[in-house]
């Protein structure tokens, strides 16, 4: 609805309050008549202005949802999560079930042996040791990229190194020169 047909039914509908207020047992006919067209009027401003289909339902969240009879606001869809809400409260959370036991084996179920797992690992020297930095990867061009961001980072470490992890670990490269740095600031004078 825009300002005009805002403006236009708002001054209608005064007008029509305005008649109603001077109702009386003895208003004559042609009174009646002028307040007939008056109404017409307002109910052609009326139809003019609504857009939209008129609401099914009394909810304010779904108004033109599904309708079901029953419901109070005749909404089907917020009927429909009230009895399973009621359904839980009567009748207790749902059971849950609890997965079968594992037949014993001798040689043990798969989930028991690890599968093989090939990572990469960036690390920094701190230091004082060598220490995990980002996340393993599992593909080893993204990992040096990794460390290449780091190294141009502005509080970079003194260095890096790449790590092999396959079941063992193998340091596949070292960027910089790890020097061991003293905790103490006077060198433990």
């Amino acid at each position: 609805m825009n300002h005009a047909q805002l403006t236009a039914l708002g001054r209608a509908l005064r007008l029509l309050g305005e008649h109603g207020e001077a109702l009386s047992s003895d208003t004559p006919d042609a009174k009646l008549h002028e307040v007939k067209a008056d109404l017409k009027r307002a109910l052609d401003l009326l139809d003019e202005s609504v857009s939209g289909a008129a609401p099914t339902t009394r909810c304010h969240e779904h108004p033109n949802g599904p309708v079901d009879e029953a419901a109070p606001d005749l909404c089907l869809l917020c009927e429909t999560r009230r009895r399973a809400a009621r359904r839980n409260e009567f009748n207790g959370p749902p059971p849950q079930h609890q997965p079968a036991e594992p037949a014993p084996s001798r040689y043990g179920v798969r989930g028991d042996r690890p599968q093989p797992q090939q990572r990469w690992l960036a690390e920094l020297w701190n230091g004082q040791a060598w220490q995990l930095c980002g996340t393993p990867r599992r593909d080893r061009r993204e990992a040096e990229l990794f460390i290449a961001a780091q190294r141009k980072a502005p509080r970079a470490a003194m260095a890096y190194r790449l790590v092999h992890e396959f079941t063992d670990y193998e340091v596949l490269r070292v960027w910089g020169t790890p020097v061991k740095v003293d905790i103490e600031p006077m060198g433990n004078l």
